[in-house]
């Protein structure tokens, strides 16, 4: 299944994106598609109701808001595709780098992305976020991560690498910036995907820039959601932004950061696609 949350910013109504890309209003089952709507089987009651959900006109161009309202915290994982590590100039880690966005960072998929004040290096991050739908915590084995994944996500870990790099060496003031996180358009359930043959793509200004498939991960998902719960609790409704591969600007010749007017593009195959402006 693929849940959408349409709507201007703050009044998203959810819904399940049909086979032919119409849409099925959820809001008599739920008010959002939120962390208490995947803990309570939400997506199991969506599906045991598709066929007497109404079908929602949306006029064309109506915003798609991101795909999970609300989530608890964005844990990231840094340095996770070998060529991407490479081209950062690092070894690739024995263990998996963490790292933390704040929830306010998310927006749309198709919303415009705010490059902060004084910046000189906003880049983008095609990655494969995943979205926790029951608690996990001191997992026994990455073999118990599967039932704790609500569904998948295309989410764009937008990163200031001045702010990251070079003040202070602390990686959250080039994470959390407003509007650096794209979340969308979709929340795909697992059963819908093969995640390792998923192809991540990104394109600036109609230039290729990215593109590896989710294999090529040094740690895969069911890894990252074992290891974390070794660290923290995952709540439902959480996001694991997983890493993205190489083919950023901080690693191709000339730094070409993203500047006011430019547009950044992102797919994954099966979770849709993205596009923001950078303003």
């Amino acid at each position: 299944m693929r849940f959408a949350r349409l709507g201007p910013a703050g009044s998203e109504r959810p819904v399940v994106v049909a086979d032919d890309g119409t849409y099925l209003d959820l809001s008599g089952l739920t008010g959002d598609i939120d962390g208490a709507f995947l803990a309570s089987g939400g997506p199991q009651r969506a599906r045991a109701a598709l066929g007497s959900l109404p079908r929602l006109e949306a006029p064309a161009g109506m915003r798609l808001g991101p795909p999970i309202a609300r989530p608890g915290k964005i844990v990231c994982i840094g340095l996770n595709y070998a060529r991407h590590a490479a081209e950062s100039g690092a070894q690739p880690p024995a263990e998996p780098v963490v790292f933390m966005k704040a929830p306010d960072t998310v927006v749309g998929p198709g919303d415009d992305v705010l490059i902060p004040r004084a910046s000189v290096k906003t880049d983008y991050e095609v990655e494969l976020a995943v979205v926790i739908g029951t608690a996990a915590r001191y997992l026994d084995s990455p073999d118990d991560a599967a039932a704790h994944i609500a569904g998948y996500a295309v989410s764009n870990d937008v990163s200031e690498r001045e702010f990251q790099l070079e003040r202070g060496g602390q990686w959250d003031k080039g994470k959390n910036c407003e509007t650096f996180n794209p979340l969308g358009p979709w929340l795909v359930t697992p059963d819908e995907l093969d995640v390792p043959a998923l192809r991540l793509r990104s394109w600036v200004n109609g230039e290729p820039r990215q593109d590896e498939l989710a294999a090529d991960m040094i740690f895969g998902v069911p890894h990252l959601i074992w290891y974390l719960s070794q660290f923290m609790v995952l709540h439902p409704g959480d996001v694991v932004n997983t890493g993205t591969p190489a083919g950023v600007a901080m690693g191709l010749p000339g730094q070409p950061y993203l500047r006011s007017g430019d547009v950044v593009e992102l797919e994954i195959g099966g979770l849709g696609r993205q596009r923001q402006r950078f303003a």
